[in-house]
């Protein structure tokens, strides 16, 4: 069976200061974020594409997990890759070093821009103008999170030109060690969009869901809970149907509202997310 044809733009990039690595990618192909992503918390990431070869993610993630350069991985892969020509690849590795192939029979345009901690690549593009607003968008917003980059990036990308076939998926991919779920899991997010006519439009809008039920605000914006603002928590969660001892009673809202991410269940703080959330419920 022969390989999917992955026409697209993406960027594989990191964040050592914060320990993330992660891609963003957009293409007019069903469900891109199943085959071209994958990243492995204080490994690296690739993006694999074009006549897109998916052994490229695992083969490449356990070359990076012995330390192999990124340039010397990607090497590796096409080396032993008798499609090579047809293939495009993308690489950043623990230490942020990038490397980007493009093969030579990849269909116009294709072609690929590294930097310090990314790599921008593309194929069956309007023109070099998309991988080059990936590039100078991930350069322009250092000092934003890796998720947020991403998705500039994208966006950027579309506005240049993007796919010229059109739109039709997105994905977004971003691993930090004990950086997810419960602090139990590396995945920090995993967002997909598979088929819709605006999917960078999509993504962000899922991303701007998923920061506010998992994201993390700094501990000097939390609320302490005074008796004033206990009472007002008592009465709203009264008339959502949560009674009883509040901690208690704000742990099951929360749980309902999928925010428990966000809670300090000593009842003694709340997050001002969470608290707009149940002013939203309660209004």
């Amino acid at each position: 069976m022969a390989d999917p044809i992955v026409a697209t733009y993406s960027i594989v990039a990191c964040d050592l200061e914060a320990g993330q690595w992660g891609i963003g990618v957009q293409s007019k192909f069903l469900a891109v974020g199943s085959v071209v992503p994958w990243a492995e918390a204080q490994v690296g990431a690739i993006a694999t594409q074009a006549w897109a070869n998916p052994r490229y993610g695992p083969d490449g993630l356990a070359l990076l997990r012995e330390d192999v350069p990124a340039q010397e991985v990607v090497d590796r892969l096409v080396a032993d890759d008798p499609g090579r020509d047809e293939r495009q690849v993308g690489v950043v590795d623990r230490l942020g070093g990038s490397a980007s192939y493009t093969g030579t029979a990849c269909l116009e345009w294709a072609g690929d821009r590294t930097g310090p901690c990314y790599a921008a690549q593309g194929n069956i593009l309007v023109s070099d103008a998309t991988v080059d607003a990936l590039a100078v968008t991930f350069e322009s917003t250092a000092g934003e999170s890796l998720a947020q980059r991403l998705l500039e990036c994208l966006a950027a990308a579309k506005v240049a030109g993007g796919d010229r076939r059109g739109q039709q998926s997105a994905a977004l991919l971003v691993v930090e060690r004990d950086g997810g779920y419960a602090r139990l899991s590396d995945v920090v997010l995993d967002l997909r969009v598979d088929d819709h006519d605006q999917p960078v439009a999509e993504l962000r809008r899922l991303h701007g869901l998923h920061d506010r039920l998992f994201g993390r605000t700094p501990d000097e914006e939390w609320l302490t809970v005074d008796d004033v603002l206990a009472a007002e928590l008592r009465e709203r969660l009264a008339r959502l149907g949560y009674e009883g001892e509040l901690a208690a009673a704000f742990d099951r809202w929360a749980g309902v509202e999928n925010l428990e991410e966000r809670l300090d269940r000593t009842g003694a703080r709340v997050d001002p997310v969470v608290l707009e959330a149940l002013r939203e419920a309660d209004a």
